[in-house]
C-alpha cells in the first residue's frame, strides 16, 4: 500500500461550531451571532478560527450556524470567497435545517457534527479537527495533529495553562505526568493542579482531534443515546477520558507568537472581556501581534479611503494618541485617547473619546464626551453627549457593567430621546 506523504493537515478538515448567541455580551448579540462581533478594528471574532486554520495548512473548512447567522454567512461569502474547489478546498456553511426526521436544530456540539456526517464523509479526510469559533488566539494546529497521530490518542484536547484560582471557571483537565487525561471536571470548586506545577490548571479550550472513522462512530452511537445531551464537553470526552485515550495538548506548545511573548488567548464573552481584549491593542506592545505577516489574520477588506484627521485648532484638533483608526474614519477636532476606531467612523468638533470602542459606521456629533465605552454599530452619538462621568446617570439609559464599562446601542438612545 503506498504510504500517505501529505501533511496531516492536507488530510485534515476543520469544524467550526459557530452556533451560539453569546447572550453575555448582551445587546451586541442582539442582531448577530458571537463569532460574527467586530474585533480589532477591521475583523469578526470568526476569522481567528478560519485563520489559524487556513494558516496552518487546512483548506478544508466546515462552518455550523445556527442563531441569526445572516450576518456570519454574508461576511464569510464575502472574505472567505478565495477558495477554489478545483484544488480541493472549500469553505461550506452548514446552517441548522431540517435532515433528519423533523428535526431542524442542532441539540449539542456533538449534533452539530452528526447532523452532517454525509457532507463530511464526502470530503475524504483522515482526520476532524472540532473549532469553537469565538475566541481570539493564534494556533498552529499542524503541531496538535501530530501530537494526536504520534501518541496514538482517541481524542486530542487542546488546553489552556491558567492559574489554579481561576481555573473554576472552566472545564479543566486532570493529567498524569505523560499528558493522559485522567479525569475532566466542568468547573470545579477545587480544581486540580498540573503534575509539574500544582499552582496550574489546564482548562479546555473546546478544541478536540479525532480520526473522522473513530468520531463517526462515536457519533452514530450518540445520537440514539436517550441519556446523552450530545455534547463534546457533557458527553463525549468525559465518555474517552474514563473508557479510551485522551490526550491534552498545551496550548503553549502551538501558540504562534515572538519569542519570549506569551501565550495569547481570550473568551472575549462579556462586555467587559471584549472592551478590554480591543483596548489592548491599542498598548505599546500588545500581546496579540497583528502584524505578523507571517501569521495574517484574514478578513472581508472594504475599500474605504485612508483615515483622516482635520482641523488643528485650541480644543479643536483633530487627533489620536495611543489609538487605532481604521480606514475610512474622518476625525474632525476630536480628541481620541487610548480608542480604537473600525471603519467609517465619524466624529465632530469639540467631542473627545477616551478608552473607547466604536464599531463601525458610527457618527459622533459635536461636544460629546466619551469615556470607557462600547458603541454598537451604526449608531448616531447626539450633541453633547456625556457617557462615563456620572455611573448612576449612565445607567438610567445605557447598559453600565460591574466593571464601569458603558454599552451603546441606537435603541438605547431612541429611548433616552424620547423620554427627555
Amino acid at each position: 500500500m503506498t504510504q500517505d506523504t501529505r501533511r496531516l493537515t492536507q488530510r485534515s478538515m476543520a469544524f467550526v461550531l459557530a452556533g451560539g448567541r453569546g447572550s453575555r455580551l448582551k445587546e451586541l448579540t442582539d442582531r448577530r451571532v458571537k463569532p460574527s462581533v467586530y474585533f480589532g478594528g477591521k475583523l469578526r471574532i470568526i476569522d481567528f478560527a478560519l485563520s489559524n486554520a487556513l494558516n496552518s495548512g487546512i483548506r478544508k473548512m466546515a462552518l455550523a450556524t445556527q442563531y441569526k447567522a445572516h450576518s456570519l454567512i454574508r461576511h464569510c461569502q464575502r472574505g472567505w470567497n478565495f477558495f477554489r474547489a478545483e484544488r480541493n478546498e472549500f469553505l461550506d456553511i452548514l446552517p441548522a435545517s431540517q435532515r433528519m426526521g423533523g428535526q431542524d436544530w442542532y441539540r449539542g456540539t456533538a449534533d452539530a457534527v452528526t447532523q452532517n456526517i454525509d457532507i463530511i464523509d464526502s470530503y475524504d479526510i483522515d482526520y476532524i479537527v472540532i473549532l469553537a469559533g469565538d475566541h481570539i488566539y493564534k494556533m498552529d494546529y499542524e503541531v496538535m495533529l501530530r501530537e494526536h497521530v504520534d501518541r496514538a490518542a482517541d481524542v486530542t484536547v487542546g488546553c489552556l495553562t491558567v492559574p489554579r484560582e481561576e481555573a473554576s471557571a472552566f472545564g479543566v483537565m486532570d493529567t498524569n505526568d505523560k499528558g493522559v487525561i485522567t479525569s475532566f471536571l466542568e468547573k470545579p470548586a477545587d480544581p486540580p493542579g498540573m503534575p509539574d506545577d500544582p499552582k496550574k490548571t489546564l482548562a479546555s479550550m473546546g478544541i478536540y482531534v479525532f480520526s473522522w472513522p473513530f468520531l463517526r462512530d462515536l457519533l452514530m452511537a450518540d445520537k440514539d443515546d436517550p441519556n446523552s445531551e450530545h455534547d463534546f464537553g457533557n458527553d463525549l470526552i468525559p465518555d474517552l477520558v474514563a473508557k479510551g485515550k485522551a490526550i491534552a495538548h498545551r496550548f503553549d506548545d502551538s501558540c504562534v507568537r515572538h519569542p519570549g511573548a506569551p501565550a495569547y488567548w481570550r473568551d472575549v464573552g462579556t462586555v467587559d472581556a471584549f472592551w478590554q481584549a480591543n483596548i489592548d491593542l491599542t498598548d505599546f506592545t500588545p500581546e496579540l501581534d497583528l502584524w505578523d505577516a507571517t501569521w495574517p489574520i484574514w478578513t472581508y477588506s472594504e475599500s474605504n479611503p485612508p483615515a483622516k484627521f482635520i482641523h488643528d485648532e485650541r480644543d479643536r484638533r483633530g487627533v489620536a494618541i495611543s489609538s487605532m483608526v481604521t480606514g475610512g474614519c474622518i476625525v474632525s477636532g476630536t480628541e481620541v485617547r487610548n480608542s480604537l476606531l473600525f471603519t467609517n467612523v465619524h466624529t465632530n468638533s469639540y467631542s473627545v473619546l477616551d478608552h473607547a470602542v466604536v464599531l463601525p459606521s458610527v457618527y459622533i456629533a459635536r461636544s460629546a464626551r466619551l469615556r470607557r465605552v462600547v458603541i454598537d454599530r451604526g449608531v448616531e452619538i447626539p450633541e453633547g453627549l456625556v457617557v462615563g462621568e456620572d455611573p448612576a446617570e449612565d445607567a438610567k439609559w445605557f447598559r453600565v457593567t460591574d466593571k464601569g464599562v458603558t454599552l451603546i446601542t441606537q435603541p438605547m438612545l431612541d429611548a433616552r430621546a424620547d423620554a427627555l
